[in-house]
């Protein structure tokens, strides 16, 4: 589960870069579909948190980082799927972060609505 709302670091004591855009906690299927080897490949994938730029996401797989890929979801409250596309720009272990490189006007207004709703996954 996600830590209880805090606040983003405002420096940078540990040598990591300041992240652009808070992330919110968040927990949701998400389709991944990568073309490797020739071929598309379809995977299973949860989301664990999510800003205004990516999201952050549990994927039972070996992805190559600066990748594209199409996620297709939907927020959790809201009916209408949602088909983006993003590139890979994280990732420890098998958790992945993709920042968002389709979103469209509707889709921002959208999501910046849901995130306001939900608690911060930013660490201390």
């Amino acid at each position: 589960m996600c830590p209880e709302p805090g606040k983003a670091a405002s420096s940078s004591t540990d040598g990591r870069r300041q992240r652009r855009h808070a992330r919110y906690c968040a927990s949701f299927p998400v389709v991944v579909t990568m073309l490797g080897e020739g071929e598309y490949r379809r995977l299973d994938a949860h989301c664990k948190d999510l800003s205004e730029a990516g999201i952050g996401m549990l994927v039972a797989a070996e992805l190559p980082l600066g990748e594209v890929a199409s996620l297709s979801f939907s927020l959790p409250g809201s009916p209408a799927p949602w088909e983006v596309r993003a590139v890979l720009r994280h990732r420890r272990g098998y958790h992945y972060g993709f920042e968002f490189l389709s979103l469209n006007p509707e889709q921002s207004r959208t999501l910046g609505g849901y995130l306001q709703n939900q608690a911060r996954a930013d660490k201390d």
